[in-house]
């Protein structure tokens, strides 16, 4: 695969998505940020969960999900649930 699964928290199955949006490169990621890349990728894939917008914050800030602080993943679960399916 290509650059973006390098970083972390993303896979083959996230970067294949990323990349049907149109985001080929960790710059590309950061210019269009969480959210936008998160509601990009819903829009193809309902499925899409909270777990996979924490996966794109971690990449984007280059750490793994879990490491994020609880401050932004408030932010990110209120994002999350004013625009989940």
């Amino acid at each position: 695969m290509g650059e973006l699964s390098n970083l972390p928290n993303i896979g083959k199955e996230v970067e294949r998505q990323l990349n049907e949006t149109g985001i080929f490169t960790y710059e590309e990621l950061k210019a269009t940020g969480t959210e936008k890349a998160w509601l990009k990728i819903q829009a193809m894939d309902s499925s899409a969960c909270i777990h996979r917008l924490y996966a794109l914050e971690g990449a984007i800030q280059g750490i793994k999900k879990i490491l994020l602080p609880q401050e932004r993943k408030e932010e990110l679960k209120i994002f999350y649930n004013s625009h989940k399916l």
